[in-house]
């Protein structure tokens, strides 16, 4: 029986492999594995560097305890890692309906699907900190036994989050709960109010000092795997856990839009996307979110960590791209069901574009009028709100649609629950896409400031951005070639279910 078991393990990874060579991640190209490779070792150069120099620079430059400063702040960390992973963690991603029709028994399926986030690199890279910080601490005369202890206990504590994110995924509340509790600590804290660090701190600390308590998280990583297992293993059914849900249809007229000519047509299907559905939605509240994210910059809430000017321009780009980044990003995956419908009606992709840059347009537009509150910080403040906006509509607004030629993730917006599917959130490739659209302005700007200050380089930023809107139309005639040259393969990809 464990023989049949091992087989059927290795035939389902086999299969996965083989999805994965014939998908269009795979097949993407050269250049963006190499960039992946490369920006994976750095974050694990990183954070090795950090799990060594941790301990002799909060032993020295703070004088307190290396492993209590930790244990202090893990609460924030462990809370972190369960947002983090829900924004871009993946679930594992098995055609569960093509197996469900095979002599393949249900628990193998689950026990497979779930194993596969043993090996995420969530999980992983963890360890590129705290096995170095375990050592150091052995070599400065901590006890093996009890480190090893605490070491374990971290483990476990990493596991739980990746089963947790995998419970939540489909639970927003559960989510907005998780985030909201971490803000709401981190606030108390940072006033004074109250610091939870102080009383969970121990907890980590018993880890070390009774390693019988390691035995704890274990535990409750067992019950969540199981839990985990029972969830999925009821919902895979194809006439009820895997099916559509259907609700029943909002008619958006919308006829004042008529008076843009055909571009109406597209802005009209983006409105009634937007409102209609809970993955698009997120995109007007993410959008409200940013325009408060400049705080962070212009109050002294970051303890003096963003002082430098060049960050206005980072947070003006923010605050009035918020809708850039969350719904431009990702065009045209969001016409990813009926795209081959589109392509093979009489679509002129200049059209499509111009709608698609008129959303982004008019809510960055309406994001700079409703940023203006930042007056009140001075108006060297809000004339980078103004920059940003400027250099956005004129270049990010570009460079989005330009990168959506390159990002094929389809995104289904039919579903709200999918065992082991992938929700469609961040992807490394939007990722690494979105870098240039970040630095690529405060590089200008930095620039700019070395020859006339501060103001000289808003002024390059903003000739930059003006740049771009009067070169709009020789911009678009390269990403409407781009495109069309693109089109095969994203269809071919936007085909794929796994």
């Amino acid at each position: 029986m464990n023989d049949q078991k091992k087989s059927m393990f290795l035939r389902l990874l086999q299969l996965q492999l083989k999805s994965y060579r014939r998908s269009s991640a795979f097949t993407s190209g050269v250049v963006t594995s190499i960039i992946y490779l490369y920006f994976m070792l750095c974050f694990v150069g990183i954070f090795t560097l950090l799990g060594f120099r941790s301990f002799y620079s909060i032993d020295e430059d703070m004088g307190v305890d290396p492993l209590q400063f930790i244990n202090k702040y893990m609460v924030y960390g462990t809370s972190f890692w369960v947002v983090w992973r829900y924004f871009i963690q993946k679930m594992p991603v098995l055609n569960v309906k093509a197996l469900l029709s095979l002599p393949v028994k249900e628990n193998t399926i689950v026990h497979y699907a779930l194993g596969q986030t043993t090996f995420s690199f969530f999980n992983i890279s963890n360890a590129f900190f705290f096995v170095p910080f375990s050592l150091v601490l052995v070599n400065n005369g901590y006890p093996t036994s009890q480190v090893l202890s605490w070491h374990l206990a971290i483990i476990a504590i990493v596991f739980c989050t990746n089963y947790i994110n995998i419970l939540i995924n489909d639970r927003n509340d559960v989510f907005y709960t998780v985030a909201t509790l971490l803000i709401l600590f981190a606030g108390l804290q940072y006033y004074d109010i109250f610091d939870i660090s102080q009383h969970m701190g121990p907890v980590f600390d018993t880890f070390y000092n009774s390693p019988i308590y390691t035995l704890i998280p274990w535990m409750i990583l067992i019950l969540l795997y199981q839990s985990a297992f029972t969830h999925f293993k009821h919902r895979m059914y194809l006439d009820s856990g895997l099916q559509v849900v259907k609700k029943e249809a909002q008619n958006l007229q919308l006829g004042w839009l008529n008076r843009f000519g055909r571009t109406a047509i597209f802005v009209k299907n983006d409105i009634k996307l937007i409102l209609r559905n809970k993955r698009s939605k997120m995109t007007i509240w993410v959008s409200i979110g940013s325009l408060f994210y400049g705080l962070l910059f212009f109050t002294d809430s970051s303890g003096g960590l963003y002082n430098a000017p060049v960050w206005k321009i980072f947070a003006g780009i923010i605050v009035t791209g918020g809708f850039l980044f969350t719904f431009g990003q990702y065009v045209p995956s969001w016409d990813s069901s009926y795209y081959p419908l589109m392509m093979s009606q009489n679509i002129v992709y200049r059209e499509y574009l111009n709608a698609k840059w008129a959303m982004i347009t008019i809510a960055t537009m309406a994001s700079t009028v409703l940023g203006s509150f930042y007056i009140i910080f001075g108006w060297d403040v809000y004339a980078a709100i103004l920059t940003g906006a400027i250099y956005n509509i004129g270049v990010n607004g570009h460079l989005v649609l330009l990168s959506g030629a390159f990002i094929k993730s389809p995104i289904d917006l039919t579903t709200t629950t999918k065992p082991f599917g992938d929700k469609q959130a961040f992807n490394a490739k939007t990722l690494l896409l979105s870098l240039p659209k970040l630095f690529l302005p405060m590089i200008l700007y930095f620039i700019g400031s070395l020859f006339g200050g501060e103001w000289v380089g808003y002024m390059t930023v903003v000739f930059t951005g003006l740049l771009g809107f009067f070169l709009k139309d020789k911009v678009f005639n390269w990403i409407e070639i781009l495109y069309k040259v693109e089109k095969y393969k994203t269809l071919e990809a936007y085909k794929q279910t796994s």
